[in-house]
Order: structure tokens, then sequence, then C-alpha cells
């Protein structure tokens, strides 16, 4: 993912797109519900999750959601507001991809990006729309410094690399 924060001390631009991929466990659910304490039976019991008509529990959605701070931190934004669709649910085991896209970008670092979800057979399963800033010069430098550093505070470095991400430039 330092590949992202690299390109943020560089500059983004207008239609630059951005992703990330993640397989989700039962596991993460636990946590996130013990952090939220967000204890709605269709993540936690099968029986509610079949008189719900889903194939089995499901992630929340606000685990799956936040995928876009992955990205978010790795390039810094600075965000202001998100607004999420979800279309699908994500079951224990499903892949995720989430490309964000950044459609709007003025002098003053203000940025609006959309993101899309895909699962592992390219159903969309989530869409988000994202306004906030990207790093100003100041803010570049000193993410220059951190990387010069070896990026200490950044814990995806470290981490095994069974995630994927990208970076496609505007061209």
């Amino acid at each position: 993912m330092s590949e992202l924060r690299k390109k943020a001390t560089k500059g983004l631009e207008r239609g630059d797109v951005l992703t990330t991929t993640r397989t989700f466990t039962e596991q993460d659910t636990m946590v996130l519900g013990n952090i939220t304490k967000d204890y709605n039976p269709v993540h936690y019991d099968d029986r509610f999750a079949q008189v719900k008509n889903l194939n089995a529990r499901i992630c929340h959605g606000l685990l799956v959601a936040g995928m876009i701070t992955e990205i978010g931190g790795q390039i810094a934004w600075f965000a202001s507001g998100m607004s999420f669709r979800f279309k699908k649910p994500v079951y224990f085991g499903d892949t995720i991809t989430c490309t964000c896209t950044i459609t709007e970008l003025d002098e003053k670092q203000k940025a609006t990006a959309k993101a899309v979800y895909t699962n592992q057979h390219g159903i969309v399963v989530l869409e988000a729309s994202l306004h906030g800033y990207l790093p100003a010069p100041s803010e570049k430098q000193v993410l220059k410094q951190m990387i010069a550093e070896g990026d200490p505070t950044n814990k995806l470095l470290k981490k095994d690399h069974h995630k994927k991400h990208s970076l496609k430039a505007n061209i």
C-alpha cells in the first residue's frame, strides 16, 4: 500500500482509481460487533439469517464499507462526509474489491470520490460517495519525510500481503 502513499506525496488527480481487495471472515464480524456493540442476530444466528431470507449470516455493512478508510488512510484523505448504499449482503468468505475513483478535485485539494464494491462474482454489493480533502503541499512534505523514515506508523507495511492494492493513474 505504500505505492498509494507515495502517489499521494506526488499528488492525486481527478480520474485516479484506487483499489483494495479483502476477504471477510466470521472473526472480522465478531471483532467489529464487540467494538460497536452491534449484536444484530443477522450477523450471529443462522436461524435469524434464514428467516430474513439470507443464504447465511452476513458481515456488518459498516465493516465492508470501512474498506474505503484503508484507501483513505494510505493517501491521507481527510474525510468530511461519506454516504453508503448497501445493495447486496456480504457473507463470511466473500472477497470484496473496493474501487474508488476521484471524481472532483479543486485547487484547495477538496475532493469528491465514488466507490464501488464488488464481490468475487462481480456483483455490486455496495456503493459510496465521499467528500473530503487530499493532502495540501505542506502535508505532502510530511508524508515524504514519513516515507523516508520507513513510514513507521503505517501498520499495513508490516502485515502479510494477502490483500491486493493498486492505483491506476489518470493518463
